[in-house]
């Protein structure tokens, strides 16, 4: 227990004692009333899956609330996107009330691994990888024009229906960045099979569809749209995870250039781009080469000209008819 002050943690006063919840060695964790939760808290305004804390890469950590029926509040502000914390702040979730803290020394470090941790082993292998990133389109406008509390059930909803999703398709939210989720697959040491292509295919086609849904049960001003960048190949892989919940993040060059493919999509006017070594391993899909137009693109912070593939959502949903 010395060790606490120095560690990022929830603390929650209970009639038994102070429960600590260390926020070390994963990139995210999950807090509800279901036992299958990092944080289960058995308090009945608090939803089965309320809400995601998420660690930044600067050392900082998001607030997501998912949509819950009561609500996740900061210092007494209702979160409707999600929000930034800092040492002491106050977080309430449903009826119950827990203090975050998290040393200001803390900040932009890497956590300390201590006798919370002490069964976590770090390792770091080079893996073949896809990783796919997916954003609402103009989320920023959706915050002004619509009500707060409205706002939060949409985006949580949609947080959470995205995580069910890539879940189904093999993989897991590795984050959630504001209005983004990005998701990884793993393959085999030196090949992607054609199988795995259209898993992850068929994941964003569904992302797609369950976005339009939620399109139609809330009152937007517009339809909700997203845009989705994959990319294919080498990444450092670090396994940051303990006991029964490993923790997989990837590193590198393949990640870096899916974000500035999803960026891309808007400059293409396309739905999904996907990178050189993507299309390559899915080349001997049924009518690609029709469906699929080849692009050259300036991403931000690459020297040279970029090779890219991009699709419509109507023409991604043929592709994945043809190849049934």
């Amino acid at each position: 227990m010395e060790n606490l002050g120095k560690t990022p943690h929830l603390l929650l006063d209970t009639a038994k004692g102070k429960r600590y919840f260390p926020l070390v060695g994963r990139n995210y964790w999950t807090i509800g009333r279901g036992r299958e939760n990092d944080f289960a808290i058995g308090d009945h305004c608090i939803s089965r899956n309320h809400a995601i804390l998420q660690s930044t890469e600067t050392g900082g950590f998001l607030l997501i609330d998912l949509g819950s029926r009561n609500g996740s509040f900061v210092n007494g502000r209702r979160v409707g996107i999600p929000a930034s914390l800092k040492n002491g702040d106050q977080v309430t979730f449903g009826k119950t009330n827990v203090e975050f803290y998290c040393p200001p020394r803390e900040f932009g470090t890497l956590p300390t691994y201590n006798s919370f941790d002490r069964d976590t082993m770090v390792l770091h292998e080079r893996r073949l990888t896809s990783v796919m990133v997916v954003d609402m389109r103009n989320f920023t406008i959706l915050t002004r024009q619509l009500d707060e509390k409205i706002l939060s059930s949409l985006i949580g909803n949609w947080f959470r229906q995205a995580g069910e999703i890539i879940r189904s398709a093999g993989s897991w939210v590795d984050k959630y960045i504001g209005d983004a989720v990005m998701a990884i697959w793993f393959h085999g040491e030196n090949e992607v099979t054609q199988a795995d292509v259209l898993q992850i295919f068929q994941a964003v086609n569904d992302l797609n569809t369950m976005t339009k849904t939620l399109s139609r049960q809330y009152p937007v001003p517009f339809e909700l749209t997203i845009g989705a960048g994959i990319n294919t190949g080498y990444s450092m892989v670090g396994n940051t995870g303990s006991g029964d919940h490993p923790d997989y993040t990837a590193i590198g060059d393949t990640v870096n250039a899916a974000f500035r493919l999803e960026s891309a999509t808007k400059e293409l006017k396309l739905d999904v781009a996907i990178g050189e070594e993507t299309y390559l391993y899915s080349v001997e899909l049924k009518q690609i080469e029709q469906l699929f137009s080849q692009n050259t693109v300036n991403l931000k912070g690459y020297d040279k000209p970029t090779l890219t593939y991009g699709v419509t959502f109507q023409d991604l949903e043929k592709l994945l008819e043809l190849n049934e």
